[in-house]
């Protein structure tokens, strides 16, 4: 039977939690509750926690061997699962008896659970929605596992000295990583460099490795807790080793670094040719460990000659470029390890594989230089022509040489990623519905017109579980005491919150939950950055990656237009402008805008002429933690990015979620928020995607003809080089000549006017507090539409053919 969610939670009163946690803590650091650190109670409650899911863990693996479940195995080179305490002790019904127990010892669960760093295994959107992923094939009771890198450092940890952004390591494993297993026997060797030849084994052209460096890939895998359903899932992150019988081979320290360092960052900075090479040295890594240990377990439970059916067991999914050899490395397995034929083997790959795009900027659609493919990975590079050849073949005579020519895997001395991933599989989805509409209509026409049947559209989707009942148990509460509680277990109830849209106590009720959220908030921007700020302000928040597309630039000329009024005179409501955003080590533009808003904040937030009305803070290290502090706290969500240029975001859906009105360009998820919550329930402005195009078509934008006409504008823009922002004469001029620039791609000052607008009508809606209500709580009805949860039974269903792991519910207490 499947189990269902009402019958698959273990309970644990309250007196056994706190019999366990005396136990852990006398066993294990031989001191009482009393005596204990917050880092040895931290360590306890982990021990509880795996207790609690360890026989879910195995009985999953069984069930899904024993009864032949499908498996979707989801590549990222990205996961940002944030910490995980709290999480695993909601899925598992248990967070409420922790902090009860907790309470009687006068410890606080929140202050105990900052002991656990958070894992620094992502950058931004992409990592995050990995997470949710496998969060939500968990909840959802699929058979779902993550497989990416364990990187030592991760992202950087951002520091801003001077107002400038600067990178530190990241040192998250300095105390282990709790949640973690390593699995030494699943250790694989992966292979670069060195030489291939093809030599004959009794009629089997087989590849000949001579002169290669072997790294030795060690699984750690994290159990991924289904929410109230004993499904416990597994991310697999690889590590880089030596292998011990390699040793003699790295006889030097730097020598063994150059192994080690494999593993240590996310994201090596690629503007050198070793940084590239580092980074395409990580893509292939996991991915020929991943596929490898897919195949090794494959073989153990249903043996060799089942895998010409491999399709029927296995979905692999690309998530964006970087793990694009999947389709060619798997080829590369079939092929030369289990002598399959290559017809059979590409028709197994194709069936297998299925691919994500998360982007339609050129430059962020991976491509290798030929010559590097070729000497890091010499075998591969031979697999990867073959396909290209044979795809040539394929279409000659039926479609132009010019498609043939645009859609090639090969051209011009690169290797095209996204091509590899979209010829390799079976189904290509983008993330919103005008981020698919573009790919299909622009981005990747021709492969449209070639496999209309393989495009379709997955809009992204947030795990409501971790951003409300984690992140605002206020507003879980008040859903519960209005709703009932079947919300947590299905989204789809939220919409029944929209009947209190006239009740005044809900309304109250929701203005006194933010408004604690916003204290709270205020006290952490306090200790952090020693800023006072009014938690009766308007909270604005910009909290996203740091690029151009994004425009934290638009929001910026916004604060130096607010500044200027306030200093001539002219009122504004109250308001705190508050970013988060991390920029890549190599992007210059971006950490000059850091530096720029860094240095308006200070000028701002300094001046006692504008008596406080505005605020500017921005808060470094902006990560999943200090996104559960900010989300909550936040009245409006810029979401202003260039139109056509954000495939969906997901900051948009939690701040929704959590009761922010939203200011938007019809870019990405946007327009279906809008759709969801009506015009009248999201402040909406700026060019649509027909008129970016033409500009685009027509090389016709000269924002220095609005700068001109525009005074308004051009007292904004003059700021940044006219002397009234201290310490960033370089930066300022930086920007000013970018907003300037002819044909600038990103169209900042195309959509100010429009953009103030937007804001205008927001303020003029602040000042009714109850309307102000009323849209937030719309806001939060329809963010079910969004819930991660709906989106992966839209995968399993449609695109990887998934049926629920079966688990006896009796032996998964």
């Amino acid at each position: 039977m499947t189990l269902s969610k009402s019958a698959s939670t273990s309970t644990i009163g309250v007196k056994e939690f706190k019999e366990r946690l005396e136990s852990k803590l006398g066993r294990h650091f031989e001191e009482s509750v009393e005596e204990a650190s917050k880092e040895d109670v931290f360590a306890a409650l982990v021990s509880i926690v795996q207790d609690g899911y360890s026989s879910k863990w195995r009985r999953t693996r069984i069930a899904e061997t024993t009864n032949n479940h499908k498996q979707v195995y989801y590549f990222s080179i990205e996961f940002l699962p944030g910490t995980l305490l709290k999480s695993n002790l909601l899925n598992l019904g248990w967070l409420d008896t922790a902090k009860e127990a907790l309470a009687e010892y006068g410890l606080d669960l929140d202050e105990i659970a900052s002991a656990e760093p958070d894992m620094a295994l992502g950058n931004g959107g992409l990592g995050r929605l990995a997470a949710a992923f496998m969060d939500s094939l968990a909840s959802t009771g699929y058979a779902g596992n993550g497989n990416g890198i364990r990187y030592k450092y991760g992202l950087f940890k951002q520091k801003f000295v001077n107002g400038y952004q600067r990178e530190l390591p990241n040192d998250w494993l300095k105390q282990g990583d709790y949640w973690e297993v390593r699995r030494e026997s699943k250790s694989v060797p992966v292979y670069f460099g060195g030489h291939v030849n093809m030599v004959d084994d009794h009629g089997w052209m087989t590849p000949q490795y001579e002169g290669c460096d072997v790294v030795r890939a060690v699984p750690y895998d994290v159990a991924l807790v289904g929410y109230h359903n004993g499904v416990t899932n597994t991310l697999r992150l690889w590590d880089a080793e030596i292998a011990p019988e390699d040793e003699l081979k790295y006889p030097s320290i730097e020598d063994r670094r150059k192994v080690e360092d494999l593993t240590s960052i996310l994201y090596p900075d690629d503007s050198s040719y070793e940084g590239k090479l580092l980074r395409l040295k990580q893509e292939y890594f996991f991915v020929s460990a991943g596929l490898q240990s897919i195949l090794n377990n494959f073989i153990k439970d249903y043996g060799e000659e089942e895998l010409k059916n491999l399709p029927k067991y296995v979905a692999v999914h690309i998530n964006d470029t970087h793990p694009a050899m999947c389709v060619a490395e798997l080829m590369r397995l079939l092929v030369d390890r289990e002598r399959m034929d290559w017809d059979e083997a590409w028709e197994v790959t194709q069936k297998v594989m299925s691919y994500t795009n998360h982007t339609i900027m050129a430059e962020a659609m991976e491509k290798w230089d030929l010559g590097m493919f070729g000497q890091l990975l010499p075998r591969l590079i031979e697999i990867i022509q073959e396909i290209d050849r044979r795809y040539v073949l394929s279409l000659e005579g039926k479609v132009s040489g010019d498609v043939i020519q645009r859609t090639r895997i090969i051209q011009n001395n690169q290797v095209h990623m996204a091509h590899l991933a979209i010829i390799g599989s079976h189904s290509v989805n983008g993330v919103a519905a005008l981020h698919t509409q573009l790919l299909e209509t622009e981005v990747l026409k021709d492969f449209y017109l070639l496999f209309p049947d393989r495009f379709n559209n997955k809009t992204n989707g947030i795990t409501l579980r971790r951003w409300i009942q984690l992140a605002n148990p206020e507003l879980a509460k008040l859903l519960d005491d209005t709703i009932g509680t079947k919300w947590r277990f299905n989204s789809k109830e939220m919409l029944k919150f929209e009947k209190y849209y006239h009740d005044t106590k809900v309304l109250a009720k929701l203005q006194a939950i933010k408004l604690d959220n916003k204290k709270k908030l205020a006290k952490v921007i306090k200790d952090r950055t020693g800023v006072t700020v009014d938690p009766e302000a308007i909270f604005d928040v910009q909290v996203k990656r740091l690029h151009a597309y994004k425009r934290q630039t638009l929001k910026l000329l916004h604060v130096l237009k607010l500044y200027q009024d306030l200093k001539a005179g002219i009122d504004h409501p109250k308001r705190v402008v508050i970013f988060g955003a991390i920029a890549a080590p190599s992007y210059v533009f971006a950490k000059q805008v850091i530096k720029v808003i860094n240095a308006v904040a200070d000028l701002v937030n300094n001046d006692p002429a504008i008596k406080g009305k505005l605020k500017v803070v921005f808060l470094e290290n902006y990560n999943v933690s200090l996104a559960e502090q900010i989300i909550p706290a936040a009245d409006l969500s810029e979401q202003i990015s260039t139109t056509t240029k954000e495939a969906s975001g997901t900051s948009n859906m939690k701040l929704m979620a959590n009761g922010a009105l939203t200011v938007a360009t019809m870019d990405g998820a946007n327009i279906e928020i809008k759709d969801a919550v009506g015009e009248e329930n999201i402040f909406a402005f700026g060019l649509d995607k027909d008129e970016v195009y033409s500009y685009y078509a027509n090389h016709n934008y000269h924002p220095r003809d609005l700068y001109e006409s525009d005074p308004v504008l051009k007292k904004a823009v003059d700021a940044l080089i006219d002397g009234t922002i201290p310490n960033c004469a370089g930066e300022g001029r930086a920007l000013y000549d970018n907003f300037l620039g002819d044909n600038e791609q990103f169209l900042v000052l195309a959509d100010f006017e429009a953009y103030l607008k937007a804001q205008k009508e927001a303020e003029k809606t602040w000042a009714n507090k109850r309307q102000w209500a009323q849209m937030s709580l719309v806001n939060i009805a329809h963010s079910e539409r969004f819930d991660a949860d709906k989106t992966i039974e839209r995968y399993a269903k449609e695109i990887w053919h998934l049926d629920p792991v079966e688990i006896d519910a009796e032996k998964a207490r």
